[in-house]
């Protein structure tokens, strides 16, 4: 194969580490990107990729990268970083740190709060909305941010529930909280991205959820993934709370 990703979890490392190894082509860049939307789609608090294995005759690395830095830009909002090269103005225009090793990117990003971060998995249910509302409720008591619950609940209630009513597969909720901002996001594995196509007529039937979202959240999007979606809010205290 012309690259090897490699995902190391809870192996003496704190933060998921990628290492990307052999040639870099057209096919496999695109495998590579899809490989780290996959790991970023859970939301970690950082994600570092070694590149000192990887060939790039091309030059196709610098851009894979930036566009991975500008998708999950607003969301998940984890921490990036590069090591395995010294030479740092070479990655620059990605937007990912550099570092010459693991040990000095590892120490740069420090270790995370497994408390901040939290994911459920759930099956297309009619109650899936009300355990997900329930975890919610839990975490933002646990982070003495009830002012956040009701948004929360109602913005992830429209997530889930058009999983349930359109995608129909299995979906992994997350939640996650960064300074004074929480994001929920809902993760299925249907390729159809949500439309929003802005205000509804007050005699249309239906497509007002999304419009819910938009008007409760300081940001939503979607990610695309190689089989499936993230469809993810931010959530910011400013916002009119609404009653859960």
């Amino acid at each position: 194969m012309p690259i090897e990703v490699r995902h190391l979890v809870d192996r003496g490392r704190a933060h998921p580490l990628v290492r990307l190894s052999g040639v870099l082509d057209d096919g496999s860049a695109a495998a590579a990107r899809f490989a780290l939307l996959d790991l970023l789609a859970d939301q970690p608090e950082a994600l570092v990729v070694d590149v000192d294995g990887l060939q790039d005759p091309h030059g196709l690395a610098v851009t894979m990268l930036r566009d991975v830095f500008d998708v999950t830009r607003d969301w998940p909002g984890s921490r990036l970083a590069l090591c395995g090269t010294t030479d740092t103005a070479t990655w620059l225009p990605t937007g990912w740190p550099a570092w010459p090793d693991q040990a000095n990117a590892f120490a740069a990003l420090g270790e995370p709060d497994p408390d901040r971060r939290i994911s459920i998995d759930l099956e297309p249910d009619v109650g899936a909305a009300r355990v997900a509302r329930e975890v919610i409720t839990d975490a933002c008591d646990r982070w003495g941010r009830t002012d956040l619950t009701g948004n929360a609940c109602i913005v992830t209630t429209e997530l889930v529930n058009n999983v349930v009513a359109h995608a129909r597969t299995p979906m992994r909720v997350l939640l996650a909280m960064d300074d004074e901002t929480m994001s929920v996001a809902v993760r299925d594995s249907s390729p159809v991205l949500p439309r929003f196509t802005g205000p509804v007529a007050p005699t249309s039937f239906g497509g007002r959820g999304l419009l819910l979202i938009d008007a409760m959240t300081s940001r939503w999007g979607n990610l695309e993934l190689d089989g499936g979606k993230v469809v993810w809010a931010r959530l910011v205290p400013d916002r009119t709370v609404m009653p859960v």
